[in-house]
Formats: structure tokens, sequence, C-alpha cells
């Protein structure tokens, strides 16, 4: 468990503003992550990096010469907010374009993808590329649609290693990209991590099992086996990244390898050597050369007991730039070029958005919609145990905690701006900004993009009618859709919002909102209750397949709960 806290909700920010203090020279906080304590030259392409917290090396210990330029740093486990990759992106890039890298999770894709939208409409150049190196979440022939795992390191150094010596954006993102199709990692776990202040982890592992094919937010593997000796552990990473070695090529692949031995948390160095000692032999009797191998803890996932083996084909490119120097917090290598790095003496903050000018009757609904905001913390804290039970038995266990993250940053922005004399709309813009920003993760951009939406019906100068209140809702529910890119049948929140649409649709008679959101609430929750009989498609729980069958989507149950206590409350 996490022995060292002070208030879990603080962890990550805690945690990041400690690296800063102890690595002056290399990093300093800026929203929502870090940057580089240097300036970026002038031209020159930034690479933003980022993910949830939890992870470290990942992702903040990997900022400095030769590597990442910025570290979006979210919550445990969770994405960071859009505005979080916006205001590190804005700190690292000086007209060079920005490269954003991160593992291929569908909170990571919202997210990243979000503030990309918002940069480019700045006029920044903005690339994307997901990391997808875990052979055990697709097929070969998906592989980039595989989530992201260890293979974030040397896919990012070797980014980093490009930038440094001089590529520019069409350049590095060419090889990024190229670093990524080139790399595989496959892991194993004995027993799962716990989130701070918790006091159980999210999952366990039958005594003399193993967990194999895991992730690194929590999640258990895609199946059980018993557990090996360290040589037996080791044959099966090796035989199952092998099976998917490419052929070897004049100028491109001809057998040599960077081999990377990860633990991820609990597992202790020396386990780590015995199991590379064996690594090694096999690799040899394959005929692979390994490459300036590294065996340590790179992408961790808090205190799990697991390791992981990535191995990166390499070509003579991408040799050069995995072997080039390296200068971080946690990732050292070489002897950086001598060239001036003059620290950085100002940072972009984001401004503070001056309240639109509101009539009485506007305010008199924004005072309703934040009554209705704190009855959304109320309810989200009473459940958050139960919606992190749930999500724990095929997921990663912080469904309960973001979502209860994210409906107090929503009461609490909403309050503001009500004190600042706003309106509706903007009342309800600024808590979809402050849920997403809050809770981070799926469930934080969709609840972002959902409260956002139901804003833009509503106004600043009018007042409200019961259509207005329909019409927001459904104007949210499109937003899940269109970001989260679900359909019925995919087990997600959206298995429960479409039937509750359909059944609003029906009930309301252009006066009754309140009794026709309760009866549609129904709908949602029986909908919600059957998602137990269908095998995840979309999100984390997808690469379990029918292990993700008997419990219910928790995005789905919690939907249905705050849908019941709208139509409540507004009664």
């Amino acid at each position: 468990m996490t022995y060292l806290l002070n208030d879990p909700a603080d962890f990550a920010t805690d945690a990041v503003r400690g690296l800063a203090l102890s690595h002056p020279d290399h990093v300093a906080v800026v929203h929502g992550g870090v940057v580089r304590a240097t300036e970026t030259p002038a031209g020159r392409p930034a690479l933003v990096i980022g993910g949830g917290s939890g992870h470290y090396p990942a992702f903040a210990g990997w900022v400095g010469p030769g590597m990442g330029h910025g570290a979006p740093c979210g919550n445990v486990f969770a994405s960071p907010s859009a505005s979080q990759v916006h205001s590190v992106a804005r700190n690292a890039e000086n007209g060079g374009g920005v490269i954003l890298g991160f593992g291929n999770y569908a909170g990571d894709v919202l997210h990243f993808g979000a503030a990309a939208e918002k940069l480019r409409a700045e006029g920044i150049d903005v690339r994307i590329v997901k990391v997808s190196d875990d052979i055990a979440s697709n097929s070969p022939e998906n592989h980039r649609d595989r989530r992201g795992i260890a293979g974030d390191l040397p896919v990012f150094k070797i980014a980093g290693a490009a930038i440094e010596a001089g590529a520019d954006l069409e350049e590095a993102e060419r090889i990024a990209w190229a670093a990524n199709d080139a790399t595989r990692s496959f892991g194993v776990a004995v027993d799962g991590c716990t989130l701070p202040g918790a006091d159980e982890p999210l999952f366990h592992v039958a005594e003399g099992q193993m967990g194999v094919g895991l992730g690194i937010h929590g999640e258990p593997g895609v199946r059980d086996e018993p557990l090996g000796s360290a040589d037996e552990i080791a044959t099966l990473l090796v035989e199952g990244i092998l099976a998917e070695q490419p052929a070897r090529t004049e100028g491109g692949y001809q057998g040599r390898a960077a081999v990377i031995l990860n633990g991820l948390g609990t597992v202790k160095y020396e386990e780590l050597f015995i199991v590379y000692a064996k690594v090694g032999e096999l690799l040899e009797a394959a005929g692979i050369t390994p490459v300036r191998p590294e065996v340590g803890e790179f992408v961790t996932s808090l205190d799990m007991a697991g390791l992981s083996l990535t191995l990166v084909f390499l070509d003579e490119e991408l040799e050069a730039h995995w072997l080039a120097p390296v200068d971080t917090p946690a990732y050292h290598r070489g002897a950086m070029p001598d060239v001036e790095r003059p620290l950085r003496t100002s940072f972009w903050e984001p401004g503070a958005d001056r309240t639109p000018a509101s009539t009485d009757e506007s305010r008199e609904v924004a005072a309703t919609i934040a009554g209705v905001l704190d009855l959304f913390e109320a309810v989200c804290a009473r459940e958050e145990a139960e919606l992190g039970r749930i999500d724990a038995i095929a997921g990663d266990g912080d469904h309960g905690q973001g979502m209860a993250y994210g409906s107090r940053g929503a009461a609490a922005a909403a309050r503001a701006a009500l004190e600042d004399g706003a309106g509706a709309r903007t009342v309800l813009v600024r808590a979809g900004e402050a849920w997403a920003e809050s809770a981070g993760g799926t469930s934080g951009a969709l609840w972002g993009g959902a409260l956002t939406a139901a804003g833009g019906v509503f106004t600043d100068d009018d007042g409200c009618s019961p259509r207005t209140i329909v019409e927001a809702l459904d104007a949210g529910i499109d937003a899940v859709q269109r970001l989260g890119g679900a359909r019925v049948g995919d087990k997600t929140m959206i298995d429960a919002a479409v039937p509750f649409r359909a059944a609003l649709a029906d009930a309301f008679t252009g006066e009754n909102a309140a009794p026709a959101i309760r009866s549609a609430a129904s709908s949602a929750r029986r909908a919600a209750d059957a998602t137990a009989d269908i095998t995840a498609v979309l999100g984390r729980a997808r690469v379990l397949g029918d292990r993700s069958l008997g419990a219910p989507d928790p995005g789905a149950i919690s939907f249905s709960i705050l849908m019941t206590e709208l139509g409540a409350h507004l009664s």
C-alpha cells in the first residue's frame, strides 16, 4: 500500500511539487504538470509526454534534454485534463510545433485530443503519437490499437533524441511512429496495486497464480496461469514477443534490439536481474543482440507486484537515437552536448476569463443549476466506494474516485461563477471545464463535455422552460457519444444514456420535465443493470473479453443514479 501521503486527493500534485523542488535544474511546475526548467530553443519541436500519475519515472521523470519538453500529470491512473495538457504544451512550445505522446488509453485519447484541437485553433502545429506496445491487448494486425505500457520509454526516448539531433516536427513524428511500430511489450503480475488512501489492492491474484498480460492502471491480467519460476516467466515473455519478430532485411532490422525489463513497483532489482539472465540467454539463442539493455523501474503501477519485458526491433536510425545521450531527473545516459541551456524566467499561465453580463432571469436559472451540481457532488461522494468496487472487477477501480473528484470540482466552479454574477450558460461551461480537470480520465472528459454542451442550450440572458432542460440533457448525451465514439452494446455510459434519451422523448409533453426525467431514469437504470450481460467493446475492460461479463458498466450505473437524483430534485 501507499504509506506516505497527506490528503489522497492531493497525492499527485504533492508528488509533482516535490519532484520539481528536488530537481530544480531539470523541471519547473506549471499548471497541469511540469516543463523543462530550461528554454526550448526557438523553432525546435516540443515533445510533450504524459498520462496519469502513479507510474514514476513515467512521465514527469523523463523531462529534460534528450527526451521530453513537458509532462502533463493527471490524478493517479487518470488522464490529465485537456486544460492541463494545453497548459503544459503552451509552456513547452516555442515556435516548432508540438508532439503529444501518451499511452493508447481512452481517457488520454479524449483529453490529449481535445487539447490538440484547442492548440491548433491557436495556430500551433500539433501531432499525436499514441504508444501501443502491449501484445496482450490486441492482435498483431491491430498493433496501433493496442494499449501503451513500458514501450513509452523507448518511443519517447527515441523521439526526444531525434529532436535533440535537429529533427523538425514532421521528421520527429515519423521517427516516433517508427519506434512505436517496432516496439513490443508483455507483462505479468502476482498481485495488484493499492490506490493512495485505500485499504485493499485493486485486484488480487490467487496464491500460486500469476496474471498474464497486465496493464499499468491496476487492471488484472487477461488470463491467470500457475506462477512459474524466474526462468519460466522469462521464457513466457520472450517467446510471446518473439512471435512478432519482424523479418530481417537489408537496411532494416537485422537482429539487434533494445531490451527493457521493467519492474512495476514491488519486484526488486535482484529478482529482475535473475529474470534478465534468462532473457539474455534466450535472446542469444534466437540470434538477437541486446543493445544497451535496461533493467529497473521505468513505468510503474504504484506498488504492483509484477514486471514486463519490452523489445524494440532496431534499424540503424532507431538504434542511433536509442543510444544517444539523455539527461532527465530519472533517466540519464552519456554526456549531453555542451550547449547553452538558459534557465527559464517566465511561464505561460491560463488567463482568467471575464464573466459575461447576465440578467436576473438567467442568474436565477444559474442558481438552480448550481444546486443540481451540489446534489451531484453529494451523490457521487455517497456512491464513490460502490462505483469503485464495480469498476475494479474488470477495470482500473478509479471510476468512483473520478466521479467524486469531478463533481466536487464542478460544484465548486459553479458556486464561484454564481458569486461572480454568471448566468446559466457560463455556470455550466465553467462547471464542465472543472469536472474534466478535476476528474481526468474518460469519465471526466465525457461528463465535462456533457456539461459544456448542455451549457450551449442555455444563455446568460434568458430564463428557462421545461423544454430547455430536456434539450440540454439531449445535447449532453450527444456530446458523450461524439467524444467517446461509443454505441449501444459497447458496455459504456451510452448503454444507459441512449435508452434514457429515448424514454425522455416519449414521456415529455412539453411541460412535465421532472416527471419525464424520473420515468426515463428508471429506463436508464434497467439498461445499466443489463450491461452485466454485455462483453466490453470499448474502454480498458475490453482487453479482458468475457471476463468483463457479470458486472454492470460503472459509467452506465453512475449515469442512471445521477439522472434518478436529478428527476427527484427537480420535482
